[in-house]
């Protein structure tokens, strides 16, 4: 992770050991301070730029309240960094707060639901992924309508990777959304070790399937964690239009995904 957190390993060891022994209330305070610039961290991946006008004050604000919950709940004897562990659930208060705001149409879902089976069925009729104009069409949108849909169903209020994967009869596999499944090895038990690795092999042939420009930014973005304008200086192209490109590719991964699992019924 490119993000800086201030003290060495060896101190924040010897800070939680104390911390979880002695639950000591400044004790709790420092490791909240130590761990703010996750939060921001966390602000500046999403792509507020193209969501309705929001206070980043507020999303920090949601931000810090899942720190807090994730500092609360974390077992540093499982060997996980502190920064793996809190992310999603740092993430996961934000978009808890832009759910409340209830800014989604309650037909968004099923909007959702139509374009992942538009986008199944023209990849099977035309034997390869559709394009935006097919898709639009198929839609009967149009293509900048087709865009923002996707940027907001990759980001609000369903994440792809916080998707629960879902096995047969619609059953969670084990309660885990993706982007947990992928940075976590350890497991309870050998049935949830296949299960996962068969997830995370899975992920990864669908990223090496994409086009090269949308793999370069889902391993920039997911691997690398740099940011969509970061991206956008690499690759030398707009945010916006990073944006589009994320959003494509995570359309056609969570397709693939949910196909895979048998998520739409015959």
């Amino acid at each position: 992770m490119s993000l800086k957190i201030k003290k060495t390993s060896d101190e924040i060891k010897k800070i939680w050991s104390s911390y979880k022994h002695s639950h000591d209330p400044e004790i709790r305070k420092g490791l909240i301070i130590q761990y703010l610039p996750l939060v921001r961290y966390v602000v500046d991946r999403l792509p507020l730029a193209n969501l309705p006008s929001l206070s980043v004050e507020d999303l920090i604000s949601s931000g810090i309240v899942g720190l807090i919950k994730a500092l609360d709940n974390f077992n540093p004897g499982r060997g996980v960094k502190f920064q793996t562990y809190a992310i999603p659930r740092i993430r996961g208060a934000i978009i808890d707060e832009l759910r409340s705001l209830d800014w989604i149409p309650r037909s968004f879902r099923r909007k959702v639901h139509l374009l992942e089976k538009a986008y199944l069925l023209l990849e099977s009729r035309f034997n390869r992924p559709p394009t935006d104009k097919e898709l639009a069409a198929d839609l009967n949108i149009k293509v900048e309508g087709l865009n923002q849909l996707r940027i907001q169903m990759t980001y609000f209020p369903v994440l792809s990777l916080h998707h629960v994967q879902k096995g047969e009869g619609g059953t969670d596999i084990d309660g885990s959304p993706l982007i947990d499944i992928i940075p976590f090895t350890e497991a309870n038990n050998p049935l949830k070790t296949v299960e996962k690795k068969e997830i995370g092999e899975n992920l990864k042939r669908i990223i090496e399937q994409l086009p090269e420009r949308e793999k370069q930014v889902i391993i920039l973005y997911y691997y690398e964690e740099l940011t969509l304008k970061e991206i956008g200086e690499i690759l030398e192209v707009s945010e916006s239009r990073v944006c589009q490109i994320h959003s494509k590719a995570i359309l056609c991964m969570r397709v693939k995904l949910r196909d895979t699992a048998s998520y739409y019924e015959p």
